[in-house]
């Protein structure tokens, strides 16, 4: 009678399965109708907009809005600020990825946590903690101002919010993955009396290496693209303090249209190579990172 039973379960299971896989044509077309749909209206457009309304006055004028002194000067900013921060969080995720998926330690939860922080604060409020604590009238505001330092208004806290907000893409890449892992491959290899820097070379990092690189690649994304926490600490000082995003706003504030369409669209092409060099990646080496996932 059980076996009946059991029979029974495992026809109504395959039936399942089978109508979930063999959904009429229509149900599936209208699935695909309405991604596509919204890709296009909420991806596609968009970014050929900024294309079409960047070139809209020729290209002398936009190469003119690009070459623009304030313009270059917002681009090394950017490029600066995401020079310092992707390092700075691919040292902290591989730290943090590493201590709470390999050790046990009193805290380790209120870590796992703290790590998701920038992923639930307003990046505004972000912003606004730095200048309460290195402003002026903030914290340690008399004591930098003593020691003539600026970090408000300057490029540290412009490097300081940047690497708040982004901290969090490494390590999220990397903890799952390494929890995933377990220790045995460690152990086996410091049992055979390689030491921890070895171990971690070429145990370890072999073994996450295109999480790191996922995490590397979402976190500069982000870096060059953050607004909200960058324009609290700015002080949006021309030619000095502003990052691309800042000097599009203060375009298209002051109605310059052309010229901030092209400085985005230099955004948006930086955003393209990201894709571009993840997509070549991923085809390069389907093969390994199939290993790595079953591993």
């Amino acid at each position: 009678m059980m076996s009946d039973v059991s029979l029974g379960l495992d026809f109504v299971a395959d039936d399942r399965a089978r109508s979930v896989a063999t959904e009429r044509r229509w149900v599936r077309n209208s699935l695909i109708a309405i991604a596509v749909v919204f890709l296009t209206l909420f991806l596609l457009l968009p970014l050929i907009t900024v294309f079409v309304e960047a070139l809209r006055a020729g290209l002398g004028a936009y190469w003119a809005a690009i070459t623009e002194p304030d313009a270059l000067a917002a681009i090394r900013l950017t490029l600066l600020v995401a020079a310092i921060a992707v390092p700075a969080n691919l040292i902290f995720g591989l730290a943090a990825s590493w201590a709470i998926a390999k050790f046990e330690f009193p805290g380790k939860s209120f870590l796992n946590t703290l790590i998701d922080l920038p992923f639930s604060v307003s990046p505004v409020i972000s912003g606004l903690v730095f200048v309460l604590l290195f402003g002026l009238q903030g914290y340690f505001g008399a004591w930098l101002q003593e020691h003539n330092l600026q970090i408000i208004f300057a490029v540290p806290g412009i490097v300081l919010a940047t690497i708040f907000v982004t901290f969090p893409f490494v390590a999220r890449e990397l903890v799952p993955l390494m929890q995933e892992q377990g220790t045995q491959d460690e152990e086996a290899a410091l049992s055979l009396g390689a030491s921890g820097f070895k171990t971690f070379l070429w145990v370890t990092l072999p073994n996450i290496k295109w999480a790191l690189l996922y995490g590397v690649i979402l976190c500069n994304a982000r870096a060059m693209g953050e607004f909200g926490a960058v324009s609290v600490v700015s002080g949006h000082i021309r030619g000095k303090t502003n990052t691309m995003p800042l000097h599009v706003e203060i375009l298209y504030n002051e109605y310059n249209f052309a010229a901030a369409f092209a400085v985005a669209s230099l955004l948006a092409l930086l955003a393209l190579v990201t894709l571009i060099i993840k997509f070549a990646l991923e085809w390069r080496f389907a093969d390994q990172i199939a290993a790595a996932g079953r591993h």
